[in-house]
């Protein structure tokens, strides 16, 4: 029932087709580089999680550019952290009344917008943070079992991995340490050297590839400056006015568990540990600045949870059952706005206005190498990346101290193994780039297009 429910509002919008995001473009690019055999963060650079790019890297082995399997792992990985977190919940007695509620619930609301249709470093990371949770959780009278804090460290660690603003979930385990474990100081030794046991590996493995510095100059240092954080995803006025709904639903069930006594000190305790997450979520979403992809995905697992309160059982079961449908009226609502023609009306412009768009100005470019010097990665939507400057901003390393014997060096070496057939210069750098590696940039000629050279054939 609960597939039939999803799929019921998902796949007329599949079917009739999802744009391409600006994420998924850069995911794709990612692949496509490692899948050529580049190493990230040396042979690319771009601010991507290591596992996230690799499993990215892993997709394009399957398929050149494999849209289609982004889609069809992101409705799996919703599908598999909605029944998870329903097992986990009933499993644990975390309330009174046990179904698949929750399940329902977790898919409905994330069927609210094609931001969730599409795969994305924190997507693929919530699973694990999904994982963790039942490690979290002692499962007997004595506490915790020395192995499932470690398991619940290891979990948080791989999610940091796939997107590293998730190692705040820490937080989260601190807290359930503290409030179920005998031994609090222990405990959460075992929780963090379970979170840095995946990030030793990851250190060990670009140790060994002479990549270390680059793995904290291009991914650790500017996500911690919050500098990458959310450039690809939907406008914040966009994502705040989709939260509304999930925000009510939010408020109704936290009016409701404030007026449902609880009997076990279990269920007490859990109900605190799903408002320090509800906490937790909201730093999320202030380290994605409101606009990383996939941002609704981290408020699923509280608000799930607190509805279990808006749904349980009462004197009008019927009123119940219209909320419900209001709920199911209002997600589809939003969700075919553009087919019913209702975005003036709610305000809210389709996520489709901010697809990718091949760029007119630069049409004659296709099939081709291509580097752009600028920020506009539409270009490559048609064409290959060549060299490592994916993300401009990180590029600058390079191209921001062109006065600086080791950048320039770095430019004829990166340029050496295949050059771009063609350069697209929004930022006006040909020129000045021409005087400092002639050897490279000389054989690139300017083109009947505006900004666009062509490399000369030796």
């Amino acid at each position: 029932m609960l597939l039939v429910l999803v799929l019921a509002i998902r796949l007329p919008l599949l079917w009739l087709g999802v744009p391409l995001t600006p994420a998924e473009l850069r995911a794709l690019l990612v692949g496509e580089r490692l899948h050529e055999g580049a190493l990230l963060y040396r042979g690319l650079y771009d601010s991507t999680a290591p596992l996230a790019a690799a499993f990215f890297g892993a997709l394009d082995f399957v398929a050149s550019r494999p849209v289609w399997l982004y889609r069809v792992l992101a409705l799996a990985l919703l599908l598999f952290q909605a029944l998870r977190l329903n097992v986990v919940l009933n499993r644990a007695d975390v309330h009174p009344e046990r179904g698949f509620v929750a399940a329902l619930t977790y898919l409905l609301l994330a069927s609210l917008t094609s931001d969730l249709d599409t795969l994305s470093p924190l997507l693929v990371g919530h699973t694990f943070i999904i994982l963790s949770l039942s490690a979290l959780l002692p499962t007997s009278r004595e506490g915790y079992d020395n192995r499932r804090l470690f398991r619940a460290g290891f979990l948080v660690g791989v999610a940091a991995l796939c997107y590293l603003p998730l190692a705040l979930f820490l937080l989260v385990g601190l807290f359930a340490v503290i409030i179920f474990a005998a031994n609090s100081f222990r405990s959460f030794l075992l929780l963090l050297c379970g979170f840095f046991f995946p990030y030793a590996v990851a250190a060990t493995f670009f140790l060994y590839a002479e990549s270390l510095p680059d793995f904290v100059q291009f991914h650790l240092q500017p996500t911690l400056r919050g500098l990458v954080a959310g450039v690809d995803g939907l406008p914040l006025f966009v994502q705040l006015r989709l939260f509304i709904l999930p925000g009510v639903v939010l408020l109704l069930a936290l009016a409701r568990t404030v007026g449902t006594p609880l009997g076990l000190v279990f269920q007490v305790k859990f109900r605190q540990l799903m408002l320090v997450w509800l906490l937790v979520t909201v730093l999320m979403v202030a380290a994605g600045r409101g606009t990383a992809p996939g941002t609704l995905v981290l408020i699923l697992p509280p608000l799930t949870y607190f509805s279990l309160f808006l749904w349980q059982k009462a004197q009008r079961a019927w009123l119940l059952e219209v909320l419900l449908l209001v709920l199911l009226g209002a997600v589809a609502t939003v969700r075919y706005r553009t087919t019913l023609g209702l975005e003036t009306v709610l305000q809210l412009p389709a996520e489709s206005h901010y697809a990718v768009q091949a760029n007119p100005a630069y049409a004659v470019v296709q099939g081709q190498r291509l580097l752009v010097l600028g920020n506009d990665q539409r270009s490559y939507l048609n064409n290959r990346l060549t060299t490592p400057y994916l993300d401009w901003s990180l590029a600058q390393v390079d191209f921001g101290h062109l006065d600086e014997y080791a950048a320039v060096a770095r430019l004829a070496h990166n340029f050496t193994p295949i050059a771009p057939d063609y350069i697209i210069d929004e930022v006006g750098l040909l020129p000045r780039l021409r005087y400092k590696v002639p050897a490279v940039f000389d054989r690139y000629k300017p083109t009947s297009t505006p900004k666009v050279y062509k490399r000369e054939k030796e």
